[in-house]
């Protein structure tokens, strides 16, 4: 039975659930476009809407109330005893406490509005509201449920200090035991080392040599698109909201499939005053984190998970600028794979080059792990330490491994880990997002921090369980995790204790050849590996400038070995802050990029002096 006097799809040509809206001012002319937009998209009309921003979230719902004659919650909302989060939420239904205007407030999306126009659903002691509201209302009503279950999957622990230290007091007893060893005992273990640390270089050293994977993938049309979850984490980033809302509004996909939800922490004053200018269509979303511990990127995106309403996610950093045939890109490419292929990783793309020679080495790094390394890695079905931005996910895998680790402050490496011992590939995705460098040493050190500590947490969390690993991983694929994650900050702590043996025996003539072969293997498996980890450095930098087709960049690359000393500081204090602050995560600060060489990253000078990029010209 449908709802007296209210326009229908027989009198009006229009989809029920936007017809009602005839007679309550809206221009039919708008109507008309959000409905063919719908049927191009295969999504429902109210959602075409209200996503293409052709009527606010409140006048809809509010209309739509009248129509159906129930209440309408815009205020305060007396929640009922049986309140559950996110249950109430993702069936946009919560009770109402005793002596309220109804028995439940609801807020209907997508067929479920045509289907209470319909008479399908019975309104007898509803009242309505909007999604938006009804999400601020219970997130206001329980903040410390929300944010209790945000910490849902937590394998690193509270603490790494004592696992740190244990490791630290077996590898001073092994190097006593080493020392007071004969000869020959000592020799077999050091030759028996370097080969285990040849092996983890080799891993490097072969992703130069390995060719793109190729991806064959149709496009598929608006209507077979899936609904797409973006999720981008801000703090204190008011300075470059404007930016970022362009480049997710230039996103080429279908609005009506589009959940965008922005995540801001609930004192930071400064990005919700940005936000707050900025008039966002339906598709938009702004959720304030509750307060909690540990104030850290991984939280905030387990507080949005339980409410992604797309099949596919991805995540976003602030400052990013994907390109906008991305979605539509992944979305294909995950249509075509199997469900064991559960992440594409995009390509980072450092795109300030002309600020200095700091960008400069960034973009080079850059160029050789997301051109070269990880579409390796990819192409072996090896382990991914992902980059925390531009990976795309199939939304229900995400959700049963328990979604992102909130105590680890590199959950992108800790998730890639994850995924390939559940079982799940991930494939490589060869769009770019373009991004801008830690400005300045004191920003890129402490960042650099940041992702050495992580790895440093995520190896001691699996690394206490060594046969586990192996048995899901296979040989190939734990060699592969131990040279990516313990691996790299093993190699960063070394580097200048390397460099000065090196410089020492030189100096000290100790590396002239000795008389006996043997007693010449060691010597010359270290030679070997210092020369290897030094091409390591270099050539998947090098090349991943050529495919990159920046051919002012190659000169860059050879200097990579004084860059990295960069980093040798950097994993130092990683292991000191592990133990003082294991959770503590370093802010990197957005919007200070002078230049853009794709120039999809404009820059404008207000940024520049360091204002709000909302009100820029």
């Amino acid at each position: 039975m449908t709802v007296q006097g209210q326009p229908t799809a027989a009198t009006t040509g229009l989809p029920p659930e936007i017809a009602f809206l005839l007679i309550q001012g809206v221009e039919g002319r708008l109507l008309a476009h959000a409905a063919e937009a719908a049927r191009r998209a295969g999504t429902d009309a109210a959602t075409a809407l209200l996503h293409a921003g052709l009527i606010d979230e409140a006048s809809y719902y509010r209309a739509l109330a009248r129509a159906l004659g129930v209440p309408f919650l815009a205020g305060s909302i007396p929640f009922g005893a049986g309140l559950r989060h996110p249950d109430c939420l993702v069936a946009g239904r919560a009770p109402l406490a005793p002596g309220a205007c109804a028995e439940a407030v609801i807020a209907p999306r997508g067929p479920a509005i045509a289907d209470l126009l319909a008479g399908r659903i019975p309104t007898a002691g509803l009242a309505l509201t909007a999604p938006g509201h009804l999400r601020e209302a219970v997130f206001a009503a329980m903040p410390g449920v929300v944010a209790a279950e945000a910490l849902g999957h937590r394998p690193l622990g509270p603490a790494a200090g004592p696992a740190l230290l244990a490791i630290t007091l077996g590898l001073a007893a092994l190097a006593c035991l080493y020392a007071a060893a004969p000869p020959l005992p000592a020799l077999v273990l050091t030759l028996g080392v370097q080969g285990l640390v040849l092996a983890l270089t080799a891993v490097r050293l072969a992703a130069p040599l390995l060719p793109l994977p190729r991806v064959a993938a149709p496009p598929l049309p608006d209507a077979r698109l899936p609904v797409y979850t973006v999720l981008v984490p801000l703090y204190r980033e008011g300075r470059v909201v404007d930016r970022l809302v362009k480049a997710l509004a230039a996103l080429d996909y279908p609005v009506a499939k589009l959940d965008i939800k922005l995540l801001i922490e609930a004192d930071d004053d400064e990005t919700a005053r940005a936000l707050a200018r900025v008039p966002f269509p339906a598709r938009f979303e702004v959720l304030t984190v509750p307060p909690g511990w540990p104030r850290t990127k991984p939280r905030a995106l387990n507080v949005a998970l339980p409410l992604a309403r797309g099949s596919l996610l991805v995540v976003y950093d602030a400052e990013d600028v994907p390109e906008p045939d991305q979605l539509r890109k992944a979305a294909a490419i995950l249509a075509a794979e199997p469900p064991s292929t559960a992440c594409l990783q995009g390509r980072l793309v450092i795109d300030d080059h002309d600020d200095g020679m700091l960008p400069k080495f960034f973009a080079a790094e850059y160029a050789g792990l997301f051109d070269v390394l990880n579409p390796a890695l990819c192409a072996l079905d090896l382990p991914v330490p992902l980059g925390g931005t531009t990976m795309h996910l199939r939304t229900q895998v995400l959700r049963d491994l328990g979604g992102w680790d909130p105590y680890c402050v590199t959950e992108d490496a800790d998730l890639g880990l994850r995924l390939a011992l559940a079982g799940y590939r991930t494939a490589d995705l060869p769009s770019a997002t373009y991004e801008e460098t830690a400005k300045g040493w004191r920003r890129w050190r402490a960042q650099r921090t940041r992702w050495l500590k992580g790895f440093l947490q995520v190896s001691l969390a699996y690394g206490c369980h060594p046969r586990a690993l192996w048995s899901a991983l296979g040989p190939l694929g734990t060699l592969g995790a131990l040279a990516l994650l313990p691996g790299t900050v093993a190699s960063a702590l070394a580097y200048p204790v390397c460099l000065v043996l090196l410089a020492w025996n030189l100096a000290a003539g100790r590396l002239a050849p000795a008389p006996f072969v043997l007693d010449n293997l060691a010597t010359g498996l270290a030679l070997t590996l210092f020369v290897a980890g030094l091409v390591a450095m270099v050539a998947p930098a090098a090349l991943g400038c050529r495919r990159r087709g920046w051919g002012d960049l190659w000169w860059v690359a050879p200097l990579l070995p004084a860059y990295f000393l960069g980093a040798s500081v950097a994993a130092w204090a990683a292991v000191l802050e592990l133990v003082r602050a294991p959770h503590r995560w370093n802010k990197t600060e957005h919007g200070f990029a002078r230049s853009s060489r794709s120039g999809r990253r404009g820059v404008t000078r207000r940024q520049r002096n360091g204002g709000s990029a909302v009100d820029s010209p």
